[in-house]
C-alpha cells in the first residue's frame, strides 16, 4: 500500500495540508515487450485534480517511450523498464509544470484552454492565472483531451452571462472594446470594427517538439498584438485608410488575392520574418484561420532545403494548421506536394522524409490524415501524374506506421 506524502516534496512539514498518495510501479514483461506499468497514478492524479493520462503522458515525453492511457480499465503504462525514484522525479517536475500555481505555489488549480488554445492554471487560492509551459509536448495532450468542466446547476447564471444574453436577444453581441450592431447597414464601419477586433487579438505559442530531433524551441516568439486603447485607434484608422485605399487599386493589385498575397510576402521575408511575424501577416489578411493558408505558407516559406527548414518553423505550421481540422492538414500536405512535386522535382523522392518531419515535430500528429493522403492520387494540388510520383514517394513512411502501430499491437 502506497505512503501519504506532501504533495510538494520540497516542503517537510508534516501538517502540511495538500497530501497525495506515494507513486507505485510495476515491470511487467520481458524483452522487447517490458513496460511499466503504474497501479495507483488514478489516485495519484485524483489528488492533483488531473486526468490520470496527463501525468503518464508526461513521463512518455519526458523519457521518449510511448505510452498507453485506458480510463475504462485503469490501466496506464510507460513502454520499457523505468527506475521509481525517476518516475517520482518526473512527477513532481509535472506537479511544478502543471499543477502548482506559479504565484503562490498552492496546488489548488484548474487547467483553463481559452479559445486560441492557450492553457492557464488557474489558482482558486490566490486568484492568479497564468499560462503553463506552452513549449511543453505535453500541451499538445492537453488540447486535444481537455479536462473534463464540471457541470453547473441549473438555473444558475453569472450576472455578465445575463448580460450577455439580454444584449443576444437585442440583436447584438458584446465583443469588449468593439459592439457590433448585427442590423448595421453601414458595410465599411462594420469590416473597420471586425478588422480592429480580429487585430485584438493575443495568440499563443503553440507547442514545439525538440526531443525527438534535438531542435531548440523558439521561446522568444512573441505572438501578440498591442491592445492599448491608443493602438487600437491607430488600427482602426489605418483599417479604414487601406479599406478606402483598396477602392483604387490597380486592376492587376486588384485581382491578387489575399492567398498570393501572403505567399509573396512570406517568400519575400523568409529570411527575416519571425514565426510570430508571419501569424500576424495571416491575422491582417483576415486568412489565419481558413484552411487554404497553410498551402500558400508552403509555397512561400519553403526552399530546397526543406527538410532543414522543416523542424525550424514547426511553430508557425502547427499555429495554422489546428490538429482537429483535416482540412487544414491536407492543405498543408498539398502545399508540399506542390513543392517537391514541382517547385523542386528533384526533391520528389524526399517527400518521405517530410512527412516522418511533420510527423515527428508533432506539426502532422494524426497518422490517419498522412496515411489517407498518400493513398489515391489527386490533381488538387499537381497534375494526376506528379501527384502519383509524389504520394508513391511517402509510402515509405506510410510503411514504417503501419510496422510500428503493429508492434504496439503485439505489446
Amino acid at each position: 500500500m502506497a505512503s501519504i506524502i506532501n504533495i510538494r516534496t520540497d516542503v517537510k512539514d508534516a501538517h502540511y495540508r495538500y497530501k497525495m498518495p506515494s507513486l507505485l510501479i510495476k515491470i511487467e514483461g520481458r524483452g522487447n515487450g517490458i513496460k511499466t506499468t503504474l497501479p495507483n497514478i488514478s489516485d495519484v492524479a485524483k489528488s492533483l485534480a488531473r486526468p490520470a493520462a496527463y501525468p503518464t503522458k508526461f513521463f512518455g515525453c519526458e523519457l521518449g517511450a510511448q505510452t498507453i492511457t485506458d480510463d475504462k480499465n485503469d490501466r496506464f503504462i510507460v513502454n520499457g523498464a523505468h527506475d521509481l525514484s525517476r518516475l517520482r522525479e518526473l512527477l513532481d517536475s509535472f506537479i511544478d509544470k502543471f499543477v502548482l500555481c506559479p504565484s503562490c505555489k498552492n496546488p489548488e488549480t484548474d487547467l483553463v484552454i481559452t479559445r486560441d488554445e492557450m492553457i492557464l492554471r488557474d489558482c482558486k487560492a490566490c486568484g492568479h492565472s497564468g499560462r503553463v509551459d506552452m513549449a511543453h509536448k505535453l500541451t499538445t495532450f492537453i488540447l486535444k483531451n481537455p479536462p473534463k468542466k464540471e457541470k453547473k446547476a441549473k438555473g444558475a447564471t453569472s450576472k455578465k452571462g445575463a448580460t450577455k444574453g439580454s444584449k443576444a436577444a437585442d440583436g447584438k453581441a458584446d465583443n469588449g472594446d468593439v459592439d457590433e450592431d448585427v442590423d448595421s447597414n453601414d458595410e465599411m464601419t462594420r469590416k473597420i470594427q471586425e478588422g480592429a477586433k480580429e487585430m485584438e487579438i493575443t495568440a499563443p505559442i503553440s507547442p514545439a517538439i525538440g526531443s525527438k530531433n534535438g531542435n531548440a524551441d523558439d521561446d522568444d516568439a512573441d505572438w501578440s498584438v498591442d491592445t492599448s486603447k491608443a493602438a487600437v485607434q491607430a488600427r482602426m484608422a489605418g483599417l479604414q485608410e487601406g479599406v478606402q485605399s483598396s477602392l483604387i487599386l490597380a486592376d492587376d493589385e486588384a485581382e491578387e488575392g489575399p492567398y498570393d498575397v501572403f505567399a509573396k510576402w512570406v517568400a519575400e521575408n523568409r529570411e527575416g520574418a519571425s514565426d510570430s511575424d508571419i501569424y500576424k501577416k495571416a491575422v491582417e489578411l483576415g486568412i489565419e484561420k481558413k484552411h487554404k493558408t497553410p498551402q500558400f505558407l508552403v509555397s512561400g516559406l519553403f526552399t530546397e532545403d526543406v527538410l532543414a527548414e522543416i523542424p525550424k518553423r514547426k511553430l508557425i505550421m502547427k499555429k495554422l494548421t489546428p490538429g482537429d481540422s483535416e482540412k487544414h492538414a491536407k492543405s498543408l500536405l498539398g502545399g508540399f506536394e506542390k513543392l517537391v512535386g514541382d517547385t523542386y522535382p528533384d526533391l520528389t523522392p524526399k517527400f518521405a522524409n517530410v512527412l516522418m518531419l511533420l510527423y515527428q515535430n508533432d506539426v502532422l500528429p494524426e497518422e490517419d490524415v498522412i496515411v489517407q493522403f498518400t493513398k489515391v492520387a489527386s490533381s488538387k494540388y499537381v497534375d494526376k501524374e506528379t501527384s502519383k510520383k509524389v504520394r508513391r514517394a511517402g509510402k515509405p513512411f506510410v510503411a514504417w506506421l503501419e510496422e510500428a502501430e503493429s508492434e504496439d499491437d503485439e505489446e
